[in-house]
């Protein structure tokens, strides 16, 4: 591993800054209670010794690197003042900050109105919304409590939480049928729920309202928690069913864009065999 170089290098580029960052980056990679020695680190990072040496002990002034033992058997490892500064970070960072510019581009992408929405009481609360410049205007209030098991939000958000907190969830509200396309079974919602962990998004195909049509995506911070969920809603007026897959994965897209300015890493695709362009399973209905 070696600092960043060449011509996509920034032009205010400070390279021991860099190389700061990537000494942080090495010691993050032993399992817990591991530590690098410098000679390690020096190698991992492809610099000199010294470098490494002095670069350590810079870190370790400000908390950012802490060491144990002595001489050959002194190891490294990120120090807590990383603790203190990520709190801090998370502190500084707003839900609908960062979602507010990624749904103006997601309206802009689908041409559908697209919503941020986080969990109450197993539903879901809209929180932010981008509306089209169109006459027709659908009826999306700020504030609106989502139904969990027949809405994009709801169900995306349903999606991300275990399978026992889901169940508590359908045995609390029940499942109400709002039209004929409403999922009412218990263990056929379930089952569906599972389809749209593994494709990434929930498709609500007119089972809220009839000829609407809502696909929802959830948002997770650094911890990989579920802490809110995106939507596209708009009239379905004969939309194709291929368009349904690319439209959820613009949705998912634009989830996962959100939940990395929060923090959170994605999993690896060969992890997930499968899930990238698949469509939604259609909804079983009684």
């Amino acid at each position: 591993m070696t600092n960043r170089a060449g011509p996509d290098e920034p032009k205010y580029w400070v390279k021991s800054v860099a190389r700061a960052a990537d000494l942080l980056e090495v010691l993050a990679t032993p399992a817990p209670g591991n530590g690098l020695s410098v000679t390690e680190v020096a190698q991992i990072c492809g610099i000199s010794k010294s470098a490494a040496f002095g670069t350590l002990q810079t870190l370790r002034a400000y908390g950012l690197v802490s060491d144990d033992g002595e001489g050959m058997n002194r190891r490294y490892r990120l120090g807590m003042g990383l603790a203190r500064l990520g709190d801090r970070a998370r502190a500084q960072v707003s839900l609908r900050g960062v979602a507010h510019p990624v749904l103006r581009e997601l309206t802009r992408l689908t041409g559908m109105a697209s919503r941020l929405a986080v969990p109450e009481d197993g539903h879901a609360v809209v929180v932010d919304q981008v509306e089209l410049d169109h006459r027709v205007r659908l009826d999306l209030r700020m504030g609106q409590r989502e139904l969990p098991h027949c809405t994009g939000l709801g169900k995306a958000l349903l999606s991300a939480v275990p399978a026992a907190e889901a169940a508590a969830v359908i045995e609390r509200h029940g499942l109400p049928r709002r039209t004929p396309r409403t999922i009412t079974d218990p263990a056929t919602f379930l089952a569906h729920l599972r389809d749209i962990a593994r494709v990434g998004y929930a498709l609500d195909d007119e089972e809220d309202a009839e000829g609407i049509l809502c696909i929802g995506a959830p948002v997770r911070d650094d911890h990989g928690t579920c802490v809110g969920a995106i939507s596209i809603t708009g009239l379905k007026l004969g939309l194709p069913a291929w368009r349904y897959q690319e439209l959820g994965g613009q949705v998912r897209d634009a989830a996962e864009q959100i939940s990395t300015a929060l923090g959170w890493a994605a999993p690896d695709q060969d992890d997930d065999t499968g899930r990238a362009d698949r469509p939604a399973d259609p909804p079983v209905h009684p």
